[in-house]
């Protein structure tokens, strides 16, 4: 972070410019200056540095080896064919580590020197794809269900999905010029922001449309969310929800994950001015002192939702009307092939921690590749981190099939229920933030949980587990029934009892263990689950019953 305050990187940055100019071109370092690294997250990019072998270079007296991570605005994960080869192409020539799909349906590409960086989203621009918006203080990439069975349900709330997308991007023209190279017109650099302002949003800001009976997009842990309502495949709007965050920072009351507040129902043409109600009131009233505390959870909290409903509503010009019924009953992918509507298929594949490399007996990359190639319908990411080959035709299939197979995609035909649900943020040695393993942990702890399960016969149970670097939870893990967030090296603090449906936050259950003793605690709970569990309750729900949550921390 710069030690310059964000609000002031912001208000003297011409809107979002900086002097990221000159720190490209900058040869004596790989980094960016101080100040340039918060504006270029606006820009869908982060720098980071590879921090296994930070204290090796420390002592040879060289700065860290600094990349950038790129992520890109693919509203509701939907690539055509033709954009998953060129983004391929693109992780392939100027990455370290594949593609990667992530918790928020986008594509991330990791260790990219800074004199790729222009060049790779030239590229990424090429491919029809961009990544203005990705990260930064401005609504980030909307998520969407990618529920495969709702097919002309799924099409029409993504296009709407999409539209508020656009609708919601910064003004400023920095993006087109700085990467682009497009043309500085009068007025570069104080373009009006009507939506932002000078300053933009206090702290990011998320949203996700949700298609009950699935909640993949997890959409009670985002700032605004849209709950479709349908009857008999027809939509007739949305139920709002407002405040959802999973960020935190340990043993510090003041943070903390919040599960949404559902709000009422709009139809689907009032979705635009309502959005755009919850997002500018945020960013007036929004916390701009301590940005720990600028969430709009926080906003909410302060002030009350009541507060909160009425001024939106009368921002929007919108009253809400009362919210609809609906129903979750998972956050889960369904693997293998589903048939959609119309004739057409497709087929959900296993990505775990959404990591696309190719591997000895692994050619992942590679497979997706040749897929691509024969594939004439297009690609979806789930929140979830896996992959959709979606709208694929009958003659199609037996090929797409064969493909899968021969290069081993069809893992989730061999793994367990906690494998296949998992979920893990990227961690070290990329993030910055990272306290403890994630992604490069989680197939060594998943296969210890399932040999914990087994030894109760509970291996087919599927348990949502979720493994975090660090409190801010970029995998949303405090939805989880188990879910480790990293403290240290090695140790994590273990949270208990989120459910199946996304709906409850799991709770503080132990803090700081290792494997060891993170084992140790669950066994009995497995133990007592297996043998008092009532037909089909979750995990999370019988920890509930028995009230093993109210039992306090070790350290309270």
């Amino acid at each position: 972070m710069s030690s310059l305050p964000v609000e002031t990187i912001k208000r003297d940055s011409r809107r979002l410019r900086g002097t990221l100019v000159e720190s490209l071109a900058d040869p004596v370092t790989g980094a960016l200056a101080e100040a340039d690294t918060v504006l270029l997250k606006f820009h869908g990019s982060y720098q980071q540095d590879d921090r296994d072998i930070r204290e090796e270079r420390r002592r040879a007296l060289l700065e860290p080896d600094y990349r950038f991570m790129i992520r890109t605005r693919t509203p509701g994960g939907v690539v055509s064919p033709e954009q998953w080869l060129k983004m391929d192409a693109i992780a392939t020539r100027f990455s370290t580590g594949g593609l990667r799909v992530t918790t928020r349906q986008a594509f991330q590409i990791h260790g990219v020197v800074k004199g790729d960086l222009k060049p790779t989203l030239q590229a990424i621009n090429a491919a029809l794809i961009d990544t203005i918006a990705a990260c930064g203080d401005v609504n980030r990439n909307v998520l969407v269900a990618a529920n495969p069975e709702l097919s002309s349900l799924h099409a029409e709330v993504y296009r709407q999905a999409a539209a508020l997308s656009e609708r919601l991007l910064p003004n400023t023209r920095a993006y087109y010029e700085i990467w682009l190279d497009e043309t500085r017109v009068a007025g570069s650099g104080e373009e009006d922001e009507p939506l932002y302002g000078p300053t933009y949003l206090p702290r990011k800001f998320k949203t996700a449309f949700a298609i009950p009976p699935i909640n993949d997009v997890d959409v009670l842990a985002h700032d605004l969310g849209f709950i479709a309502i349908s009857e008999n495949g027809r939509l007739l709007g949305y139920n709002v929800s407002v405040g959802g965050g999973m960020g935190a920072s340990h043993g510090d009351p003041e943070t903390y994950p919040r599960l949404a507040d559902v709000i009422g129902f709009v139809t689907p043409d009032q979705v635009g001015p309502i959005a755009e109600a919850v997002l500018t009131t945020q960013r007036d009233f929004g916390n701009r002192e301590v940005r720990k505390r600028a969430r709009l959870k926080y906003t909410i909290d302060d002030r009350g939702i009541d507060w909160f409903k009425g001024e939106v509503e009368r921002r929007a010009g919108v009253v809400l009307a009362t919210t609809r019924p609906y129903q979750f009953v998972t956050t889960g992918d369904r693997y293998g092939w589903v048939e959609g509507e119309n004739g057409r298929h497709h087929l959900t594949l296993w990505i775990p921690a959404g990591r696309l490399l190719d591997r000895p007996g692994q050619p992942w990359l590679s497979g997706l590749r040749a897929i691509a190639q024969h594939h004439r319908g297009h690609f979806r990411m789930t929140p979830n981190q896996n992959l959709i080959i979606a709208d694929v035709a009958d003659t199609e299939r037996a090929t797409i099939d064969a493909l899968v197979a021969e290069h081993g995609l069809d893992g989730y035909r061999r793994v367990a229920p906690v494998s296949r649900q998992a979920l893990a943020c990227v961690a070290l040695p990329t993030c910055g933030l990272a306290m403890a393993e994630a992604e490069r942990y989680l197939p060594d702890f998943s296969d210890r949980l399932v040999e914990a399960q087994a030894r109760h016969g509970l291996a087919d149970n599927p348990i949502v587990l979720r493994i975090s670097g660090c409190p801010n939870g970029c995998s949303r893990p405090y939805l989880a029934e188990i879910a480790l967030v990293g403290k240290g090296p090695g140790r994590y603090n273990l949270f208990l009892g989120g459910n199946r449906q996304g709906t409850r936050l799991a709770r503080l259950y132990r803090e700081n263990l290792d494997e060891a003793g993170i084992l140790t605690e669950l066994e009995p709970l497995f133990a007592d689950y297996a043998t008092r569990q009532t037909t089909g309750e979750g995990f999370g729900d019988f920890l509930h019953r028995t009230a093993v949550l109210d039992r306090p921390p070790a350290s309270a």
